[in-house]
């Protein structure tokens, strides 16, 4: 009731002034580049505003929308950037375009794996990195999930070697859209996550990428394509981060920062414990289903992984010749945890077969 009577302008000031300064209120409108109800938007975006909510006590809102209500799905970071909303959930893969240092973030093939990953961006260095990147864009950056392993495709045709691949038309994006292109001989094609299943099924695709298991389950692809292609070495692991203006963050109060700041850590820590458990039920569900899934050979996942990491390494090169050294800094980062995480995690035990 109170809430309401204050919303209405009918509460006395000196009410007002007497609870001010601890029930300070913010909301913010993100909208997100996937359809509402997508487990990236549920598993990310409406996580980290339960837990924004939790965490500053209800004195924070986080109103999630669906790709296309506020912003184009694809231009979530220019809707931020241009004040039409305050802030935004996305990922840097749609970004690659316009600084290719977005697909070390972005996840890329050849790249680490989510275990990895986590590590490096919470413990190696990878989330200031990408924090700086952000902080020169004008963008305040908040990660906010990150994900397991892809799918590979979902394919109208079998895939087994490079040679199969070629001239076949790929709903891919970034860095994979590249060397699909450059490498193999694709056809890459970017479309919103909203149009993928009805190019897939009508064919006007060959195959498709999306997301993990889990996230394509309810999409449909498998009802839509016979082959499922695994592993997801053009995506060993991915990104979400929601991205506001310095000035909107500077805006906050000092003590809700930090709340904030936990909220985000949480819920990727949350969310991808998530993706390991719903990956399991949902690959139980394609096995069990109409579809033929292929495993490629160890030779196969190499070509595919040396060719990612040869893309990365050419465009960290010339994006230094062109005097825009940051790129090849993360990168030969980022390349010396893998190594060291590749040299020293054999202790760890995985339970595959």
């Amino acid at each position: 009731m109170f809430e309401r009577l204050r919303k209405w302008g009918i509460i006395a000031p000196f009410l007002i002034m007497g609870t001010a300064a601890t029930a300070q209120e913010v909301t913010w409108q993100v909208p997100t580049s996937v359809p509402e109800g997508s487990p990236f938007y549920v598993n990310f975006l409406e996580r980290f505003a339960d837990n924004v909510d939790a965490l500053t006590s209800g004195r924070v809102e986080i109103e999630p929308f669906g790709a296309g209500v506020l912003v184009p799905a694809l231009q979530v970071y220019d809707g931020v950037r241009d004040g039409i909303v305050q802030a935004g959930h996305s990922t840097p893969s749609y970004r690659v375009n316009q600084d290719p240092v977005n697909a070390i973030f972005a996840g890329f093939p050849g790249g680490m794996g989510p275990e990895a990953f986590i590590t490096w961006i919470y413990e190696g260095g990878g989330k200031e990195a990408l924090y700086e990147l952000r902080a020169k864009e004008g963008f305040k950056s908040l990660i906010v999930g990150i994900g397991s392993s892809e799918i590979m495709a979902h394919s109208n045709v079998p895939i087994r070697a490079a040679a199969d691949l070629k001239g076949l038309k790929y709903r891919t994006s970034g860095p994979w859209a590249e060397v699909m292109s450059e490498y193999f001989g694709a056809v890459p094609t970017v479309v919103p996550p909203g149009e993928i299943y009805t190019l897939l099924q009508r064919k006007g695709v060959d195959l498709i990428e999306w997301g993990p298991p889990s996230g394509n389950l309810p999409e449909g692809f498998h009802e839509a394509a016979k082959y499922i292609i695994v592993p997801g070495v053009h995506q060993p692991t991915f990104l979400w981060e929601v991205v506001l203006k310095q000035e909107t963050w500077d805006a906050l109060a000092d003590d809700l920062k930090p709340l904030i700041e936990r909220a985000a850590d949480l819920t990727t820590m949350q969310a991808l414990l998530n993706f390991y458990s719903e990956d399991i039920k949902a690959l139980e569900t394609y096995r069990n289903g109409r579809n033929e899934i292929i495993t490629l050979d160890a030779a196969f996942v190499t070509e595919l992984s040396d060719a990612g990491v040869d893309w990365i390494t050419k465009k960290a090169a010339a994006q230094k010749e062109e005097g825009k050294p940051e790129m090849g800094d993360i990168l030969t980062d980022y390349m010396a945890f893998k190594d060291r995480w590749a040299a020293e995690s054999s202790y760890l035990i995985r339970n595959q077969k």
